[in-house]
């Protein structure tokens, strides 16, 4: 099975492009690159947009216009070229590269998202003496966690990131695009406008 997988609820925007569990290529970049990214990786690969079986898209939590900009993503190439999709927690991903982890997003605002999905303030994570916790959350609240006896790998180790290798991985029960529903654990930034 080739699938098409990616991610753009951080700063770092991942895809893959993964046969039966082969990593054909992968890219990181941002969520304004994407179509260019997963472009790139079919050419890369000498494949085709017709030669693909299924999306596998990172559902959140992370930036609300990151998940929104993934989403729509899938769900446009999945109508045109009439393919099932799955939706993979970011949370997931970054855990399953980095077994044994806690995956610690960034929410913004003073804030991490860890499983559960749950938000939070960093200084109310509580967290075993020596834990790994990976993620751009951990990177931000590095001093935090590790006064508090976790352990946070270097600033650009490959565990920070949720790459879509692992969402690929995860993916299961493809179906209509227009069903993978976001993770958000917290309301928008955006307020409604007053008239």
């Amino acid at each position: 099975m080739l699938i098409l997988a990616f991610d753009t609820a951080t700063a770092r925007a991942t895809s893959a492009l993964v046969r039966d569990g082969e990593v054909l290529g992968e890219r990181v970049s941002t969520a304004v690159t994407l179509l260019a990214d997963l472009d790139a990786l079919l050419r890369q690969a000498g494949a085709h947009v017709g030669d693909l079986d299924a999306l596998a898209v990172g559902t959140g939590p992370g930036s609300f216009t990151g998940i929104r900009i993934g989403l729509a993503a899938a769900r446009g190439l999945a109508l045109a070229l009439d393919l099932p999709a799955a939706g993979v927690s970011t949370l997931a991903a970054l855990a399953a590269g980095a077994p044994g982890a806690l995956p610690v997003l960034d929410a913004k605002r003073q804030e991490i998202f860890v499983p559960g999905p749950r938000c939070l303030a960093p200084a109310e994570l509580e967290v075993e003496p020596g834990v790994v916790c990976v993620g751009d959350g951990a990177v931000r609240y590095r001093e935090l966690l590790e006064a508090r006896g976790a352990t946070v790998p270097q600033d650009d180790d490959e565990r920070h990131l949720p790459r879509a290798r692992f969402h690929a991985a995860l993916a299961h029960d493809f179906g209509p695009a227009e069903l993978v529903e976001p993770i958000y654990v917290r309301l928008p930034d955006a307020k409604p406008a007053v008239a």
